[in-house]
C-alpha cells in the first residue's frame, strides 16, 4: 500500500472512510494519526509473523532483554522510516492539503521510561531488530508512567500522564497468554515420591496479560517485539462471597490492589507502602516474563538443559534482579530439578548490565518485606546465601569482612547487585572509565574472586532516531558528501571528516543549526512566552535531576555571570540562551528546589533589561523524547558536567555529538570515549578527575568552606541565595547548607571556576564560526561508533551468542493461514 503516492492516498482514504467513518475534509489529526498507524501495522503484521516463525527454529537464540524502562518515543515516523514509506506518507499528505507533523502530534510519547535508562533500552531494541537478532523486551505497561510536569510559579508539580487515554495503536493484547502470579500468603513443604517439594498457600493471586507492540528492522522486514505486561484480576478470586456487608469493599481494595503494579513508574518508596509496591512491581515483571518465556521454550520439545543454549535473558539494572530466584523457581518447583542443576541453568542463562557507582542506586530491600511479601522467593535467597557466604569461605577462610562485605544478605538486607553477580554469567559496565571502576572499586572483592564475569560495554544510540529523524537536513546533507552507506554502517561516517574544512559544507550545517534554533524558538515563545535570539549560543543541559548531575554548578554558574554583566556592563560577553530541562523524582527534594532555583533565576535574569540581551535562561517543562528531538539539534553546546566517576555512561553526550553539538564536560562517562574519538581541539574538558575526586572521598581533605572564604566572587553569589536578592519568597538555605555544611559532596563548588574557563573558551571559540563548525564535522563524522548497533554486536558475540535471523520476505515463513496481526500457536 505505500508502494506509490497514488496508491496510498487511495487506500488511506478508504481505510479512513472504513475505520473511522470520515472523509479526509472532516476528519481529526487523531483519525488522521490512527488510521495511518493502523495501515503501518497492517503492512508489517506478516513479517511479524514471519519473525516468529523464525525465532521459534530449536537452533536459533532468543535474547530477552528486562528492564523496568523502555522510553520509546513516538512510533509512526521511526517505524514509517524503517519500511521505508516515511517520505512517500509526507509528500502524499502534503498533495492531501494535510499538515503532517500535526498527525505527528497527535501520538503520545508512551510513558513508558523516565531517562537515560529506559532510552537505552528503546536504541537497544531498535538495533536488536535493524541487526535481524531475535529478541522480546519486557517491561510494565505502565498506565501514567512516570509523571507529567508542570512548573508552577517555578516549582516542579506532578501530574499523571495517561498515554493512553485514547489507546495505542500499535499494541494487541494477548489474553490466551497471561500468567498467574502470587503474592503473600505462606509455604509448606512435604516429601514426595522421596523428594522435598513446596507448596504456596493462602496467596494473592493477580493475573499479568501481555501487549505486545512491533519493533521494526530498518528495511530488513524483521519485527522484534516489546511485550508489555498489564495487571488484570485473577477471575477466581475477583469475586468474593457475600460474608458480610464488607464484600464490595474487598472487591474495591483487590482492584485497586492489582492496578497499583501498573500504574506509575517508581512510586514513591519514602514510605513502607511505596516500598512494597516497588518490589511487587519487579517480582510482577520478573515472574510474568519468565513464566513466558518457558512456556514458549518448552514448545520447542527441547531439554529443559539446553536452556542456555536457547534463551538468553539480560537484566538492565538491578529491578529485574529477582529473575534470578524466580527462574530457580520455576526450574525446581515446576520442572522438578535439583538445586545445583537449577542454580547452573539459571546462571548460565540471566546476563547484568550494571548502571551507577552510586551507592543509593544499588537496590536494597528488607529482608522481612521479602520474606512477607515473597515467601517462596525469600527462601530461595537465603539458600543462595548461605551456598555463596560457603564458597567464599572456601576460597577465603576466617576473611569474615569480606565475606560480610560480599554476601547477599547481611544484616537483614538483600543486596540487589550482589545477587546479581552471584546468580548471572557476566556482568557489564557501559563506559571505560565505568566498568574501571566497577573492578576496581565497588566490586573489587568480586572482581577478584570471579574476574572472568566482568566485561565492557560502552553504551550506544540509535543514529536513525537521533541523526536521520530527529535532524533530516543534516542527514540529508551527510548523504550528499559521502553517499548512504552510513545508514547501515554507521562508522562510515568518519569519511565526512576529510571534508571538515569545506567551506560549502561548513555553511550549509550553519544554515541548517540556524533553522533549527528558530524551530526551537518558536517551541520557547509558544510555551514560555519567552522571547530567545537564534543568534545567541544555544547552551543546554538537558536530563534528569540528580544532585551529582550538577545542574546545581551550571545555575551558580550562570548567576557568576548575570554579577559580572551588572558589574560591568560593557565587558564583552557573547549572548548566550541557556536552556534546560528534566524531571526529579517525587520524593526527591533537593532536586526539585534546584528546579526552583533554576527558574528564580531565569525570573531575575529574562527580567532585568540591562542584561536581558546578552542572557536568557528557559527551562522547558516535561521533558519527554519528542522534547529532545526538538532541543538537540539546534544545541550549540552541551553540558555533560557530572562530578568526575558518578555518572556511568551517559547517553545525552553521543546524541548531541551526532547533532554537531560541541561538549563541555568533566572527565566522566562516555565523555571520555568521546574524547579520545574526537580529540581535544573539539571537546571542552574541565573539572577534576575521578581519581582525584575519589582520593577526596577517601582522606576527607576538601573543604569548600575554604573556597567561599577566599574566593569572593563565589561567596557572593552563595551569599546571594539566603538573602532577599532572588525573587519570590524562597529562601534556599538548603542548598546553602549542603555545599558548605554538607561538605559539597559532589563538588561544584571545586569545579565551577574551572567550568567559567572552559565556557570562556567556547565564547571565544564560537566567534570564529569556520573552526567551531569544523568542531561539529569532526563530532559529527566520528559519533557513528557510538551507534547502538555496535553495542549490541558486541552484546550479541560476547555475551548473548546471538545470531542474525536470515533476511527473509514474508513468504518464506507459513502464515498464510494466521489472522492478521496474531502470532502463531507457539511463539510470542
Amino acid at each position: 500500500m505505500f508502494e506509490s503516492r497514488d496508491k496510498f492516498k487511495r487506500e488511506f482514504k478508504e481505510k479512513l472512510r472504513k475505520e473511522r467513518g470520515k472523509a479526509i475534509d472532516n476528519a481529526s489529526y487523531l483519525d488522521l494519526y490512527k488510521t495511518l498507524g493502523r495501515m503501518v501495522r497492517e503492512e508489517i503484521n506478516d513479517n511479524w509473523v514471519a519473525t516468529n516463525s523464525q525465532m521459534a527454529d530449536k537452533d536459533k537464540t532468543q535474547v530477552h532483554y528486562i528492564s523496568m524502562e523502555f522510553l520509546m518515543g513516538r512510533m509512526l515516523k521511526q517505524n514509517l522510516l524503517s519500511i521505508g514509506a516515511l517520505d512517500t506518507c509526507q509528500e502524499s499528505f502534503k498533495e492531501l492539503g494535510i499538515d503532517f507533523d500535526k498527525v505527528v502530534q497527535k501520538e503520545p510519547d508512551p510513558g513508558l521510561g523516565n531517562g537515560g535508562l529506559g532510552r537505552l533500552a528503546a536504541d537497544f531494541l531498535d538495533s536488536l531488530s535493524a541487526l535481524s537478532i531475535p529478541a522480546v523486551g519486557h517491561c510494565l505497561r505502565f498506565k501514567y508512567g512516570l509523571f507529567d510536569q508542570k512548573i508552577v510559579n517555578g516549582y516542579q508539580v506532578e501530574l499523571p500522564g495517561n498515554w493512553l487515554r485514547e489507546g495505542n495503536i500499535w499494541e494487541i493484547r494477548r489474553g490466551d497468554h497471561a500468567h498467574e502470579i502470587k503474592f503473600g500468603g505462606r509455604v509448606t513443604s512435604s516429601h514426595q515420591n522421596g523428594k522435598l517439594t513446596f507448596h504456596h498457600e493462602d496467596y494473592e493471586s493477580i493475573l499479568a496479560v501481555p501487549y505486545d507492540i512491533p519493533i521494526i528492522g530498518y528495511k530488513n522486514q524483521v519485527v522484534n517485539t516489546l511485550r508489555l505486561w498489564n495487571t488484570e484480576p485473577a477471575v477466581q478470586d475477583f469475586y468474593f462471597k457475600p460474608i458480610d456487608g464488607n464484600s464490595c469493599h474487598q472487591v474495591l481494595n483487590y482492584k485497586k490492589s492489582i492496578e497499583s503494579i501498573s500504574e506509575f513508574l517508581y512510586p514513591d518508596d519514602s514510605h513502607e507502602e511505596g516500598k512494597v509496591l516497588r518490589l511487587k512491581q519487579q517480582y510482577f515483571l520478573v515472574s510474568a516474563t519468565l513464566q513466558s518465556i518457558l512456556d514458549n521454550y518448552k514448545l520447542k520439545q527441547k531439554s529443559i538443559h539446553e536452556l542456555p543454549q536457547e534463551v538468553s535473558v539480560h537484566i538492565n539494572d538491578t529491578h529485574p534482579v529477582l529473575a534470578i530466584p524466580e527462574l530457580m523457581r520455576i526450574l525446581m518447583d515446576e520442572e522438578g530439578l535439583d538445586w545445583d542443576t537449577a542454580f547452573d541453568l539459571t546462571k548460565r542463562t540471566i546476563s547484568f548490565t550494571n548502571h551507577t557507582t552510586l551507592p543509593e542506586a544499588l537496590e536494597s530491600w528488607p529482608e522481612e518485606t521479602i520474606k512477607c511479601l515473597l515467601p517462596r522467593i525469600h527462601m530461595i535467597v537465603h539458600e543462595l546465601n548461605e551456598r555463596f557466604c560457603q564458597s567464599l569461605w572456601d576460597k577465603y577462610p576466617g576473611d569474615w569482612n569480606r565475606i560480610e562485605n560480599m554476601a547477599i544478605l547481611a544484616h537483614g538486607r538483600v543486596k540487589m547487585a550482589h545477587l546479581a553477580l552471584a546468580g548471572s554469567h557476566t556482568v557489564n559496565g557501559v563506559a571505560a572509565l565505568h566498568t574501571k571502576l566497577l573492578k576496581e572499586k565497588l566490586f573489587k572483592n568480586f572482581y577478584e574472586y570471579m574476574p572472568e564475569k566482568f566485561q565492557n560495554k560502552t553504551n550506544g544510540i540509535t543514529h536513525r532516531r537521533w541523526l536521520m529523524l530527529s535532524n533530516p537536513k543534516i542527514a540529508d546533507t551527510v548523504t550528499d558528501y559521502i553517499g548512504t552507506n552510513w545508514i547501515t554502517e554507521p562508522k562510515e561516517l568518519e569519511a565526512l571528516e576529510k571534508h571538515q574544512d569545506d567551506v560549502g559544507l561548513q555553511e550549509q550545517l550553519v544554515k541548517i543549526r540556524h533553522e533549527n534554533k528558530q524551530d526551537l524558538a518558536e517551541i520557547i515563545k509558544k510555551e514560555n512566552g519567552l522571547t530567545v535570539d537564534p543568534n545567541s549560543i544555544f547552551d543546554v543541559q538537558v536530563k534528569r535531576f540528580h544532585a551529582y548531575k550538577r545542574q546545581l554548578m551550571n545555575a551558580l554558574h550562570i548567576l557568576k555571570i548575570y554579577n559580572q554583566i551588572k558589574e560591568n556592563p560593557n565587558t564583552l560577553f557573547y549572548p548566550r540562551t541557556f536552556i534546560f530541562s528534566g524531571k526529579a523524582a517525587p520524593g526527591y527534594h533537593y532536586a526539585k528546589k534546584i528546579i526552583k532555583l533554576i527558574n528564580s533565576i531565569a525570573e531575575l535574569v529574562n527580567n532585568d533589561p540591562q542584561v536581558n540581551d546578552q542572557l536568557k535562561i528557559v527551562y522547558l517543562e516535561n521533558y519527554r523524547v519528542a522534547l529532545a528531538e526538538k532541543i538537540i539539534p539546534a544545541s550549540d553546546v552541551n553540558q555533560q558536567i557530572s562530578t568526575a566517576s558518578k555518572e556511568a555512561s551517559g547517553t545525552g553526550n553521543m546524541k548531541f555529538m551526532m547533532n554537531g553539538s560541541i561538549i563541555v564536560g568533566t572527565n566522566d562517562g562516555a565523555n571520555i570515549d568521546i574524547r579520545e574519538a574526537v580529540g581535544d581541539d573539539n571537546i571542552f574538558v574541565f573539572g577534576l578527575e575521578s581519581e582525584e575526586v575519589l582520593q577526596y572521598y577517601h582522606h576527607g581533605e576538601y573543604s569548600p568552606f575554604e573556597i567561599y572564604e577566599n574566593d569572593l566572587k563565589i561567596k557572593r553569589i552563595l551569599d546571594q541565595l539566603v538573602s532577599d536578592f532572588l525573587p519570590g519568597e524562597e529562601n534556599f538555605r538548603d542548598i546553602y547548607d549542603s555545599l558548605l555544611l554538607g561538605n559539597d559532596e559532589y563538588f561544584v563548588l571545586k569545579d565551577l571556576t574551572s567550568l567559567e574557563e572552559a565556557q570562556q573558551k567556547v565564547s571565544q571559540a564560537y566567534q570564529d564560526r569556520s573552526k567551531w563548525f569544523k568542531k561539529a564535522i569532526v563530532n559529527i563524522a566520528n559519533s557513528g561508533r557510538f551507534s547502538s548497533d555496535y553495542t549490541i554486536k558486541s552484546y550479541a558475540d560476547k555475551i548473548w551468542q546471538a545470531t542474525p535471523l536470515k533476511t527473509m520476505t514474508v513468504n518464506q515463513a507459513d502464515s498464510s493461514q494466521m489472522p492478521a496481526g496474531e502470532y502463531s500457536g507457539n511463539t510470542y
